[in-house]
């Protein structure tokens, strides 16, 4: 790829305190607390198109996370993503108040029947003017299907079946079911749809039966914008035949670079380009006027972390719980192949030679999450995101905070002016839909994507 391509970023948030960093609600200049009010996303919405950030990433959870001490005590005293709110019913206020950010909505496929939600989606579409993106899960915390009234979640490569055929259903709701010009509004013939050219879907499949028409009309991208993170072979192979822009969370540059190859591998198995897919990876910034004024700031921003907060949300990402474990014991004394990896890793990525512990695992995590941080001066920051940009071929990153909304603020402030200067990211927006904004190749799926196979006139379905 050219060595002139240009950083995309993503503000990564969800609807609760903290998300990433619990604990860090008790900051003096941090607003998360505000996370119900809808000022606080309309705002956000405005910090960040003036930063021509491409999209607000809001993620979601339909459980607490209750691995740890397997109870959800220390997730709730923490504010680790609990209170949680629904991330969809923040769209419309902010598309209102801006004109060409992009919003990526979080939600599962194993607790809501696809024919209301295809409506759901639509809907966001008409009134965002195409603005917007559905971030495909199955679903990890055993807690969420207990409140759906199962004993567990389904099992994993299950999960990815459905999975599937909730997107065929999709599919045939919001690509082959009205046809473009279904919509008359011919009031000379008093006819305002045709009948005709809106058809049923007739599906019928191991999961759904859905033998009906959409009740919405085409909206500006037909289906939205598909994102996806997926880790596993199987969501590897899940994202590489529906995903258009995927997540991964890597706190090291070598193995960021490994995951892209994986990816963009995949991609090609499934009969696509290998640059069909934008990959953002996970990343914290704190940022400053000069690199002492940044490190000083994560030094303010680290008392603050809470350590059971923390492992908290490692126990619920990693499937282990953390509270089985003495805080000052060496990582390397613990019998967990998925902990000792998480640890060498993190070692790694801070450049600290010493044995880690439990501890200090979850301080590192503490500020900003699962992925890698960076800290120093706009300039610093640019020259290694750019770098990172070029050894890893990643296409952005999927920004998350310390404290809201002073982090994006700091982002916007002084790292963007700062990759502009050197070319590396846009300095306005293109025009139209985010897919548009994203690949610019036009508002609809591309002719390559599976979804596109159930365009009314498409060849067979694959």
């Amino acid at each position: 790829m050219s060595s002139n391509r240009q950083i995309l970023f993503n503000a990564f948030d969800m609807n609760c305190v903290g998300h990433q960093s619990p604990g860090l609600w008790r900051h003096p200049q941090d607003h998360s607390r505000d996370y119900n009010k809808l000022s606080y996303w309309t705002q956000l919405a405005q910090t960040l198109e003036k930063g021509l950030f491409d999209g607000l990433f809001i993620a979601d959870v339909l459980g607490p996370y209750d691995v740890y001490g397997d109870n959800a005590n220390a997730a709730l005293t923490s504010g680790a993503q609990v209170p949680v709110n629904d991330p969809f019913l923040l769209v419309s206020a902010m598309a209102a108040v801006t004109k060409n950010l992009g919003f990526g909505i979080t939600a599962g496929t194993s607790y809501e029947h696809p024919f209301p939600f295809a409506r759901r989606l639509a809907t966001l579409d008409h009134v965002t003017d195409g603005r917007v993106g559905w971030n495909v899960v199955t679903g990890y915390l055993p807690s969420a299907a207990r409140n759906m009234g199962n004993d567990d979640q389904m099992e994993h490569d299950r999960r990815y079946e459905h999975a599937d055929e909730y997107l065929e259903v999709i599919y045939k709701l919001l690509e082959g079911s009205w046809e473009d010009d279904a919509v008359q509004v011919d009031r000379e013939n008093n006819v305002f749809t045709d009948p005709a050219k809106v058809h049923n879907i007739e599906h019928e499949g191991g999961f759904f039966k859905v033998p009906g028409a959409a009740v919405t009309e085409p909206s500006a991208q037909r289906t939205p914008v598909i994102y996806q993170a997926g880790a596993s072979t199987r969501g590897r192979a899940f994202g590489a035949k529906h995903a258009e822009a995927t997540f991964i969370n890597s706190p090291t540059t070598q193995l960021q670079a490994q995951s892209v190859a994986k990816t963009r591998e995949e991609l090609v198995k499934a009969g696509r380009d290998p640059y069909d897919i934008r990959i953002f990876g996970m990343q914290t910034i704190i940022t400053a006027a000069t690199d002492e004024a940044a490190w000083e700031k994560y030094r303010d921003l680290a008392q603050y972390a809470d350590v059971e907060g923390a492992l908290s949300l490692m126990s619920g990402w990693m499937g282990t719980d953390f509270s089985k474990y003495d805080l000052d014991a060496p990582i390397g004394h613990i019998e967990s192949n998925a902990i000792q990896s998480a640890a060498e890793t993190f070692r790694k990525a801070s450049g600290d030679g010493e044995e880690w512990t439990v501890r200090k695992l979850a301080e590192w995590v503490g500020v900003g999450g699962f992925g890698p941080i960076l800290v120093g001066s706009g300039a610093t920051v640019a020259e290694e995101l750019i770098r990172i940009q070029d050894e890893a071929d990643i296409d952005g990153f999927n920004l998350a905070y310390h404290i809201t909304p002073g982090t994006f603020e700091d982002i916007v402030e002084y790292v963007v002016p700062e990759l502009q200067a050197r070319g590396r990211y846009k300095t306005q927006y293109t025009e139209g839909t985010l897919r548009h904004k994203l690949f610019g190749r036009g508002d609809y799926l591309p002719d390559t994507h599976v979804g596109a196979s159930y365009k009314l006139g498409a060849k067979a379905a694959v």
